[in-house]
Protein backbone atom coordinates (compact mmCIF):
# COMPACT_ATOMS: atom_id res chain seq x y z
CA UNK A 1 0.00 0.00 0.00
CA UNK A 2 1.67 3.40 -1.06
CA UNK A 3 2.67 5.59 1.78
CA UNK A 4 0.70 9.17 2.54
CA UNK A 5 2.01 11.52 4.30
CA UNK A 6 0.75 11.22 8.29
CA UNK A 7 -2.25 12.42 9.54
CA UNK A 8 -2.73 14.64 12.18
CA UNK A 9 -4.49 13.20 15.12
CA UNK A 10 -7.33 15.35 14.38
CA UNK A 11 -8.19 14.46 11.11
CA UNK A 12 -8.43 10.89 11.84
CA UNK A 13 -11.81 9.84 12.13
CA UNK A 14 -12.31 8.25 16.20
CA UNK A 15 -14.99 6.46 14.46
CA UNK A 16 -13.36 4.20 12.35
CA UNK A 17 -10.15 3.62 14.91
CA UNK A 18 -13.36 2.47 17.62
CA UNK A 19 -13.79 0.33 15.11
CA UNK A 20 -10.17 -1.00 14.31
CA UNK A 21 -9.53 -1.78 18.00
CA UNK A 22 -13.09 -3.94 18.63
CA UNK A 23 -11.94 -5.89 15.69
CA UNK A 24 -8.67 -6.09 17.10
CA UNK A 25 -10.22 -6.65 20.28
CA UNK A 26 -12.36 -9.32 19.24
CA UNK A 27 -9.25 -11.12 17.27
CA UNK A 28 -11.85 -10.87 14.16
CA UNK A 29 -14.72 -9.31 12.52
CA UNK A 30 -17.18 -11.92 13.48
CA UNK A 31 -16.43 -11.41 16.76
CA UNK A 32 -16.67 -7.94 16.55
CA UNK A 33 -20.58 -7.52 15.18
CA UNK A 34 -21.85 -7.94 18.48
CA UNK A 35 -19.85 -5.06 19.76
CA UNK A 36 -20.65 -2.69 16.52
CA UNK A 37 -23.75 -3.64 15.58
CA UNK A 38 -23.45 -3.78 12.16
CA UNK A 39 -22.36 -6.01 9.44
CA UNK A 40 -18.67 -7.74 8.36
CA UNK A 41 -19.38 -5.96 4.90
CA UNK A 42 -19.55 -2.74 6.68
CA UNK A 43 -16.96 -3.74 9.51
CA UNK A 44 -14.73 -4.17 6.20
CA UNK A 45 -15.32 -1.10 4.38
CA UNK A 46 -14.75 0.60 7.10
CA UNK A 47 -11.54 -1.10 7.84
CA UNK A 48 -10.72 -0.49 4.52
CA UNK A 49 -11.12 3.33 4.77
CA UNK A 50 -8.87 3.64 7.78
CA UNK A 51 -6.30 1.40 6.11
CA UNK A 52 -6.57 4.65 3.54
CA UNK A 53 -6.16 7.31 5.53
CA UNK A 54 -3.37 6.22 7.66
CA UNK A 55 -1.31 4.37 4.25
CA UNK A 56 -1.04 1.35 6.07
CA UNK A 57 -1.80 -2.17 6.13
CA UNK A 58 -3.73 -2.92 9.61
CA UNK A 59 -4.74 -6.59 9.50
CA UNK A 60 -5.30 -9.60 6.95
CA UNK A 61 -8.81 -10.49 6.71
CA UNK A 62 -11.02 -13.17 4.58
CA UNK A 63 -10.93 -17.31 4.49
CA UNK A 64 -7.99 -17.54 5.39
CA UNK A 65 -8.76 -16.21 8.88
CA UNK A 66 -7.55 -12.57 10.92
CA UNK A 67 -4.94 -11.61 11.68
CA UNK A 68 -2.93 -8.00 12.91
CA UNK A 69 0.28 -6.86 10.59
CA UNK A 70 2.91 -5.52 12.25
CA UNK A 71 1.96 -1.87 11.88
CA UNK A 72 -2.09 -2.89 13.01
CA UNK A 73 -0.38 -4.27 16.15
CA UNK A 74 1.49 -1.02 16.62
CA UNK A 75 -2.08 1.27 16.06
CA UNK A 76 -3.64 -0.76 18.22
CA UNK A 77 -1.67 -0.74 21.02
CA UNK A 78 -1.86 3.18 20.27
CA UNK A 79 -5.18 3.25 20.02
CA UNK A 80 -5.82 1.31 22.98
CA UNK A 81 -3.94 4.22 25.14
CA UNK A 82 -5.59 6.92 23.53
CA UNK A 83 -9.31 4.83 24.40
CA UNK A 84 -8.01 4.38 27.82
CA UNK A 85 -6.96 8.45 27.96
CA UNK A 86 -10.15 9.39 26.72
CA UNK A 87 -11.54 7.55 29.05
CA UNK A 88 -9.71 8.67 32.15
CA UNK A 89 -10.86 12.21 30.73
CA UNK A 90 -14.20 11.19 30.94
CA UNK A 91 -13.87 10.03 34.17
CA UNK A 92 -12.11 13.29 35.54
CA UNK A 93 -14.76 15.26 33.70
CA UNK A 94 -17.47 13.09 35.18
CA UNK A 95 -15.36 13.73 38.97
CA UNK A 96 -15.01 17.47 38.09
CA UNK A 97 -19.22 17.41 37.39
CA UNK A 98 -19.94 15.17 41.06
CA UNK A 99 -21.17 11.96 38.66
CA UNK A 100 -19.65 8.71 37.39
CA UNK A 101 -19.66 8.04 33.54
CA UNK A 102 -18.31 5.78 30.89
CA UNK A 103 -17.97 2.58 30.00
CA UNK A 104 -16.74 -1.00 32.11
CA UNK A 105 -16.26 -3.90 30.72
CA UNK A 106 -16.64 -7.14 33.38
CA UNK A 107 -16.14 -10.64 32.29
CA UNK A 108 -16.81 -13.72 34.37
CA UNK A 109 -17.46 -17.73 33.88
CA UNK A 110 -20.69 -19.44 32.79
CA UNK A 111 -22.89 -21.28 35.12
CA UNK A 112 -23.19 -18.33 37.84
CA UNK A 113 -27.13 -17.95 38.03
CA UNK A 114 -27.76 -20.58 40.26
CA UNK A 115 -24.16 -19.66 42.49
CA UNK A 116 -24.88 -19.19 46.20
CA UNK A 117 -21.82 -18.09 46.66
CA UNK A 118 -22.58 -14.87 44.60
CA UNK A 119 -25.29 -13.08 43.45
CA UNK A 120 -24.55 -11.13 40.68
CA UNK A 121 -27.77 -9.72 40.07
CA UNK A 122 -28.01 -7.78 43.50
CA UNK A 123 -24.03 -6.65 43.00
CA UNK A 124 -25.39 -5.34 39.72
CA UNK A 125 -28.53 -3.66 41.06
CA UNK A 126 -26.03 -2.01 43.79
CA UNK A 127 -24.08 -0.69 41.26
CA UNK A 128 -27.05 0.56 38.94
CA UNK A 129 -28.57 2.69 41.98
CA UNK A 130 -24.60 4.17 42.33
CA UNK A 131 -23.64 4.68 39.09
CA UNK A 132 -26.49 5.17 37.03
CA UNK A 133 -24.80 6.72 34.32
CA UNK A 134 -22.27 4.00 33.70
CA UNK A 135 -22.77 1.78 31.04
CA UNK A 136 -21.44 -2.14 32.37
CA UNK A 137 -20.57 -4.29 29.60
CA UNK A 138 -20.58 -8.05 30.89
CA UNK A 139 -19.11 -10.85 29.30
CA UNK A 140 -19.36 -14.69 29.49
CA UNK A 141 -15.66 -16.62 28.62
CA UNK A 142 -13.40 -19.45 29.61
CA UNK A 143 -10.22 -18.77 32.44
CA UNK A 144 -8.03 -18.61 29.39
CA UNK A 145 -10.00 -15.79 27.82
CA UNK A 146 -10.40 -14.00 30.79
CA UNK A 147 -7.42 -13.27 32.15
CA UNK A 148 -6.13 -12.87 29.36
CA UNK A 149 -8.10 -10.48 28.61
CA UNK A 150 -8.11 -8.44 31.23
CA UNK A 151 -4.16 -8.31 30.19
CA UNK A 152 -5.17 -7.11 26.73
CA UNK A 153 -6.79 -4.05 28.58
CA UNK A 154 -10.33 -6.10 26.99
CA UNK A 155 -11.53 -6.11 30.77
CA UNK A 156 -11.68 -3.64 33.25
CA UNK A 157 -12.66 -6.51 36.23
CA UNK A 158 -12.78 -10.23 35.51
CA UNK A 159 -14.20 -12.88 38.12
CA UNK A 160 -13.08 -16.22 37.43
CA UNK A 161 -11.69 -19.15 38.86
CA UNK A 162 -8.26 -19.67 39.97
CA UNK A 163 -5.61 -18.99 36.58
CA UNK A 164 -1.86 -17.42 36.80
CA UNK A 165 -2.71 -14.01 37.91
CA UNK A 166 0.96 -12.26 36.66
CA UNK A 167 1.72 -8.55 37.39
CA UNK A 168 0.52 -5.70 36.43
CA UNK A 169 -2.28 -7.85 37.38
CA UNK A 170 -3.95 -7.93 41.19
CA UNK A 171 -5.88 -10.76 42.03
CA UNK A 172 -8.24 -11.00 45.68
CA UNK A 173 -9.94 -14.32 46.61
CA UNK A 174 -13.65 -14.11 46.61
CA UNK A 175 -14.86 -17.37 47.54
CA UNK A 176 -14.82 -21.22 47.22
CA UNK A 177 -17.42 -23.08 45.04
CA UNK A 178 -18.10 -26.71 45.66
CA UNK A 179 -17.26 -29.26 42.62
CA UNK A 180 -18.81 -32.49 42.70
CA UNK A 181 -18.75 -35.53 40.24
CA UNK A 182 -21.94 -36.36 38.42
CA UNK A 183 -23.13 -39.16 35.68
CA UNK A 184 -26.60 -38.76 33.53
CA UNK A 185 -29.67 -40.76 34.00
CA UNK A 186 -28.43 -43.41 31.42
CA UNK A 187 -24.76 -43.56 32.74
CA UNK A 188 -23.90 -47.57 33.58
CA UNK A 189 -22.69 -45.65 36.62
CA UNK A 190 -26.57 -43.90 37.59
CA UNK A 191 -28.00 -47.00 39.39
CA UNK A 192 -24.64 -48.08 41.19
CA UNK A 193 -24.47 -47.39 44.91
CA UNK A 194 -21.75 -45.48 46.13
CA UNK A 195 -20.65 -48.20 48.73
CA UNK A 196 -20.16 -50.77 45.37
CA UNK A 197 -17.50 -47.88 44.08
CA UNK A 198 -14.36 -46.97 44.67
CA UNK A 199 -12.22 -44.63 42.73
CA UNK A 200 -10.13 -46.46 41.01
CA UNK A 201 -13.71 -47.86 39.40
CA UNK A 202 -14.16 -44.21 38.27
CA UNK A 203 -10.81 -43.42 36.92
CA UNK A 204 -11.40 -45.70 34.14
CA UNK A 205 -14.75 -44.25 32.74
CA UNK A 206 -14.67 -41.51 29.94
CA UNK A 207 -14.62 -38.56 31.93
CA UNK A 208 -15.13 -34.75 30.67
CA UNK A 209 -12.23 -32.32 31.50
CA UNK A 210 -11.56 -28.53 31.19
CA UNK A 211 -9.49 -27.17 29.06
CA UNK A 212 -7.80 -24.94 31.83
CA UNK A 213 -7.25 -27.97 33.95
CA UNK A 214 -5.71 -30.90 31.96
CA UNK A 215 -2.80 -31.64 34.30
CA UNK A 216 -5.28 -31.73 36.85
CA UNK A 217 -5.26 -34.30 39.90
CA UNK A 218 -8.49 -35.09 41.39
CA UNK A 219 -9.32 -35.35 44.96
CA UNK A 220 -7.56 -38.89 46.55
CA UNK A 221 -5.08 -38.07 44.07
CA UNK A 222 -7.26 -39.61 41.30
CA UNK A 223 -6.21 -38.50 37.39
CA UNK A 224 -8.87 -39.03 34.84
CA UNK A 225 -8.50 -39.41 31.14
CA UNK A 226 -10.09 -37.12 29.38
CA UNK A 227 -12.30 -37.93 26.91
CA UNK A 228 -14.21 -34.76 25.84
CA UNK A 229 -12.83 -31.24 26.61
CA UNK A 230 -14.25 -27.99 27.21
CA UNK A 231 -14.24 -24.55 28.35
CA UNK A 232 -17.52 -24.34 29.92
CA UNK A 233 -20.12 -25.59 32.40
CA UNK A 234 -22.94 -26.21 30.37
CA UNK A 235 -20.88 -28.10 27.92
CA UNK A 236 -19.66 -30.33 30.94
CA UNK A 237 -23.38 -30.68 31.46
CA UNK A 238 -24.16 -31.91 28.19
CA UNK A 239 -21.46 -34.41 27.88
CA UNK A 240 -23.06 -35.74 31.32
CA UNK A 241 -26.24 -35.82 30.96
CA UNK A 242 -25.57 -37.70 26.88
CA UNK A 243 -25.10 -40.62 29.50
CA UNK A 244 -21.61 -41.43 28.46
CA UNK A 245 -19.19 -39.14 30.33
CA UNK A 246 -18.85 -38.19 33.97
CA UNK A 247 -17.70 -35.17 35.07
CA UNK A 248 -17.43 -32.78 38.02
CA UNK A 249 -19.95 -29.23 37.78
CA UNK A 250 -20.01 -26.58 40.50
CA UNK A 251 -22.93 -28.28 43.13
CA UNK A 252 -25.45 -25.40 42.96
CA UNK A 253 -25.51 -25.88 38.55
CA UNK A 254 -26.12 -29.71 38.81
CA UNK A 255 -28.52 -29.53 41.77
CA UNK A 256 -31.30 -28.82 38.83
CA UNK A 257 -30.88 -31.49 36.90
CA UNK A 258 -30.50 -33.90 40.27
CA UNK A 259 -33.63 -32.95 41.72
CA UNK A 260 -35.26 -34.22 38.03
CA UNK A 261 -33.57 -37.35 38.66
CA UNK A 262 -31.56 -36.62 35.19
CA UNK A 263 -28.07 -36.60 37.30
CA UNK A 264 -26.36 -38.12 40.48
CA UNK A 265 -23.62 -37.59 42.74
CA UNK A 266 -20.85 -39.77 42.81
CA UNK A 267 -18.99 -40.18 45.74
CA UNK A 268 -20.02 -36.92 47.23
CA UNK A 269 -17.37 -35.82 49.67
CA UNK A 270 -14.54 -38.15 48.58
CA UNK A 271 -14.18 -36.97 44.93
CA UNK A 272 -15.61 -33.26 45.94
CA UNK A 273 -13.26 -29.88 45.95
CA UNK A 274 -13.38 -26.60 46.40
CA UNK A 275 -12.22 -24.30 43.50
CA UNK A 276 -11.11 -20.53 44.42
CA UNK A 277 -12.73 -17.81 42.70
CA UNK A 278 -10.93 -14.37 42.59
CA UNK A 279 -11.86 -10.84 41.57
CA UNK A 280 -8.90 -9.45 39.45
CA UNK A 281 -7.90 -5.92 37.80
CA UNK A 282 -5.11 -4.27 36.53
CA UNK A 283 -3.09 -2.32 39.65
CA UNK A 284 -2.82 0.85 38.79
CA UNK A 285 -6.60 0.97 37.92
CA UNK A 286 -7.68 4.53 38.11
CA UNK A 287 -11.61 4.59 37.22
CA UNK A 288 -13.61 5.31 40.31
CA UNK A 289 -16.47 3.41 38.43
CA UNK A 290 -14.32 0.34 38.47
CA UNK A 291 -13.22 0.95 41.90
CA UNK A 292 -17.28 0.96 42.69
CA UNK A 293 -18.38 -2.38 40.67
CA UNK A 294 -15.02 -4.16 43.32
CA UNK A 295 -16.68 -3.08 45.90
CA UNK A 296 -20.62 -4.12 45.59
CA UNK A 297 -19.22 -7.32 44.34
CA UNK A 298 -17.16 -7.56 47.57
CA UNK A 299 -20.21 -6.44 49.55
CA UNK A 300 -22.62 -9.13 48.01
CA UNK A 301 -19.43 -11.48 48.82
CA UNK A 302 -19.18 -10.43 52.47
CA UNK A 303 -23.60 -10.04 52.39
CA UNK A 304 -23.94 -14.11 51.61
CA UNK A 305 -20.94 -14.84 54.14
CA UNK A 306 -23.11 -12.96 56.68
CA UNK A 307 -25.87 -14.49 55.56
CA UNK A 308 -24.27 -18.30 55.79
CA UNK A 309 -23.32 -17.83 59.51
CA UNK A 310 -26.91 -16.05 60.52
CA UNK A 311 -28.36 -19.39 59.45
CA UNK A 312 -25.87 -21.68 60.55
CA UNK A 313 -26.04 -20.22 64.02
CA UNK A 314 -29.59 -20.07 64.49
CA UNK A 315 -29.87 -23.68 63.60
CA UNK A 316 -27.38 -24.14 66.36
CA UNK A 317 -29.10 -26.13 69.32
CA UNK A 318 -30.25 -23.59 72.19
Amino acid sequence: MARTPLVNLADVDLRLLRVFHAVARNKGLAAAQDDLGVTQATISNQLSQLEERLGMRLCKRGRGGFALSEEGTLVFEASRNLFRSIENFRNALGSARGELTGDIYFGTVDAMWSSRDIRLSAAYRSFAELAPKVVLHTEIASPQDLVQGLSEDRFHMILSPAQRIAQPLRAVMAFQERQSLYCGRSHPLFGVDDENLSVSDLAAFAYVARSYMLDWTGPTGIRFEPHAVTSHMESSALFILSGKYIGHLPAHFADNWVTKGEMRCLMDGELTYLDRFYLAYRRREQNRAVRLLFDCLRAEFASVQADRTLTLNSEEPS
